[in-house]
């Protein structure tokens, strides 16, 4: 019995980063398609937005491949210098000549010549730290342990954010943190945290009026459609243009302008306009594979901390698929969160895939205590 649960470890091991690896070049795929006004015809350089994602999923790659070699002490060790330093960098954003404006927020930060969203370094180590500390946490009632630990935790990360303004970032990270603790302590707190975490919110939400703007076009995109609901509706029509089977690669006509964001928040509509119904079930498939893969994973942890982390990792990369499906098919209020391993943007593939690596690294230290 051993023997075939080491079997199946390796097993997992390679399935870990083959799915998200198919996943990447696909999405590499679409991004040069859908950045390439002439479609696939034209050459891809290392200097377009295709061979940016080239060079990022490469490097990506690599840090998998030096993370897996890391032991896991390492991290629990250091979790907490990682957890600070990504908040340190986080409100680095903040102040003017450090972070770079878009789109009305500073979320990110020139590092040479790449731009770091911290962001994105929080959905990494918040879920490591947070893992680590509810694993060795055995002082205090439930309730003291999910108000000394989960709340701050959650509270601190969230916060930074907030300045940004990056109110979707903060969402995330604060129901990341929920998930997390739902694993390792149960439902109850959580649930309960459910109406506190509305009374902040709603006012966060009503008092701006670009996220009630963006609410209004949730609800009705059709009322204000070249503006607000702009968007939203291109989404919609580049779906509807793609049918069963797409209009074929290189051949979309939403990238021309008319889909913003078309490589990388709303990157699955224009896979669903160029390869259809079938191209989108296809990647939604091999998400499932994946988890699929994960969940097997989680089910053979012996230690705590480890299947707390292999779920925090999940997470963290399962919220955004939803939040961005959601988003872009107009099931939530967009928030501007990318589609993991597919959307344009190398430091979110670079993170995703130190990701992987940890969950690699896990496969192989879970086969070490079984043997």
């Amino acid at each position: 019995m051993r023997d075939q649960g080491n079997a199946a470890l390796f097993r997992h091991r390679k399935a870990i980063w083959f799915w998200p690896l198919l996943l990447s070049c696909f999405g590499i795929l679409t991004i040069a398609s859908i950045t390439s006004k002439g479609g696939l015809d034209g050459q891809i350089n290392l200097y377009s937005t295709s061979g940016r994602q080239i060079i990022a999923l490469f490097l990506g790659f690599t840090l998998m491949l030096i993370t897996s070699m890391i032991p896991l002490s390492f991290w629990r060790k250091y979790s907490s210098v990682f957890w600070i330093a990504a908040i340190t960098l986080t409100v680095a954003t903040i102040f003017p000549g450090i972070g770079v404006r878009g789109g009305g927020a500073r979320r990110w930060l020139q590092v040479g010549p790449f731009m770091l969203q911290p962001l994105e370094l929080l959905s990494l180590f918040v879920p490591m730290h947070l893992s680590r500390c509810l694993s060795d946490s055995s002082e205090g009632t439930p309730f003291e342990i999910f108000l000394r630990i989960t709340i701050i935790i959650a509270f601190a990360s969230a916060c930074p954010l907030l300045l940004q303004p990056n109110f979707g970032g903060a969402v995330l990270i604060v129901v990341l943190c929920m998930a997390i603790h739902v694993e390792n302590r149960g439902w109850k707190y959580p649930l309960l945290g459910i109406p506190m975490f509305t009374a902040v919110a709603y006012p966060m939400v009503t008092l701006f009026g670009y996220r009630m703007r963006r609410i209004s076009a949730f609800f009705d995109p059709w009322a204000d459609p070249l503006n607000s609901g702009f968007q939203v509706i291109q989404g919609l029509i580049a779906f509807a243009n793609g049918g069963i089977a797409g209009v074929g690669i290189g051949k979309g006509l939403q990238k021309l302008n008319y889909l913003p964001a078309a490589h990388t928040d709303y990157i699955f509509p224009a896979i669903g306009e160029e390869f259809g119904i079938i191209g989108t079930f296809s990647i939604l498939a091999v998400f499932v594979f994946w988890f699929l893969v994960i969940w097997g994973l989680y089910r053979r942890q012996q230690d705590t901390f480890m299947s707390t982390l292999t779920w925090g990792i999940a997470a963290s990369v399962a919220l955004p698929l939803f939040i961005n499906l959601g988003g872009v098919m107009n099931l939530i209020p967009l928030t501007g969160i990318p589609l993991p391993f597919i959307s344009y943007g190398g430091s979110a593939l670079l993170v995703v895939w130190i990701k992987i690596g940890i969950l690699v690294r896990i496969a192989k230290e879970s086969a070490m205590m079984r043997a």
